[in-house]
């Protein structure tokens, strides 16, 4: 009997050893790689974003809206090492938010085991010009990379007068809003949103940010001469994008009195922090966002698919 209890532990016990060394080495490659981060690490994600509030401003509206189950989020969200150290969310834009060089190898090296679904690469200048020089030999040549666009930030209210004749846009002024919706697109982006059959989806898009009274315009005689949207709104700050100006009314002080405005609405009126980005080329943006109180606080960069 002794025998065969020593001979039965002898034989068990490299089985043993292999399935413990199997186990360890799948956490190491675990930990080294990007894992999807599901509803057991709301708290770490939770963290991760008030970290960096301003610049995960995009990422934390969806997760407070929608936790962090992929068909809800519209996207996934990765997570990189054991204390999330690096941190992306891929959906219709890549946004890495937080992470090293070894981070971002891990991010790309997911990203390009499936088929590309995003359009853009946008966030943090040091993760995303990273990310992309991983990427860049398959998902390239850009169309374009803007690598400095200043973060700004305003958390008092505006040092200029908002203008009083933006308002909220009205479900029913959805056909009035849209070209202007559509001009703004086409000149920042370069792109037609409603080419390539995307007219419906870029109409529902708009139409969503109405309902939410998100969409903020200036109306003469039934035409918007001036645009602005809160693209994204976490429970601390609201990021405005889409400002827009009428050609014909361009340098009159439309564009930064209606910023005012729309800034003075997150500040005062729903208590957030009000953000947005800007190329550094567009030198008058910047001039009026600095009247109206905006600084500095950061670089974002998009690369444009």
């Amino acid at each position: 009997m002794g025998e065969r209890g020593l001979s039965g532990t002898s034989a068990s016990r490299p089985g043993e050893l292999r399935g413990r060394r199997f186990w360890q080495s799948w956490q190491v490659l675990k930990l080294a790689g990007a894992r999807l981060l599901e509803e057991r690490d709301a708290m770490l994600v939770r963290s991760a974003l008030d970290s960096a509030p301003v610049a995960a401003c995009m990422v934390a509206a969806r997760v407070e809206e929608a936790g962090l189950h992929p068909l809800r989020l519209g996207g996934e969200l990765w997570g990189y090492g054991s204390k999330l150290s690096g941190m992306c969310f891929s959906g219709a834009n890549l946004i890495p938010l937080r992470g090293g060089p070894d981070a971002m190898r891990a991010f790309a090296d997911r990203a390009l085991r499936r088929r590309r679904v995003c359009s853009s690469l946008v966030g943090p200048t040091e993760q995303v010009l990273a990310l992309w020089d991983e990427v860049a030999a398959q998902w390239g040549p850009a169309r374009d990379i803007r690598a400095e666009q200043p973060l700004m930030v305003l958390a008092e209210s505006p040092r200029i007068a908002p203008d009083p004749l933006v308002r909220q846009v009205r479900p029913d002024e959805l056909d009035r809003y849209l070209p202007a919706a559509i001009a703004m697109f086409t000149e920042e982006v370069g792109v037609d949103p409603c080419s390539d059959g995307g007219a419906a989806s870029y109409r529902a898009r708009v139409a969503d940010l109405i309902a939410s009274g998100r969409a903020f315009a200036r109306f003469e005689g039934g035409e918007v001469v001036f645009k602005a949207e809160i693209g994204a709104m976490s429970r601390t700050v609201g990021q405005i994008q889409g400002v827009w100006v009428h050609p014909d009314r361009r340098s009159t002080g439309l564009g930064t009195a209606g910023t005012a405005a729309v800034a003075d609405r997150l500040v005062r009126g729903l208590g957030r922090t009000a953000s947005l980005y800007v190329n550094d080329y567009n030198v008058a943006a910047r001039l009026a966002y600095r009247k109206v109180g905006f600084r500095r606080v950061g670089s974002f960069s998009t690369v444009l698919l």
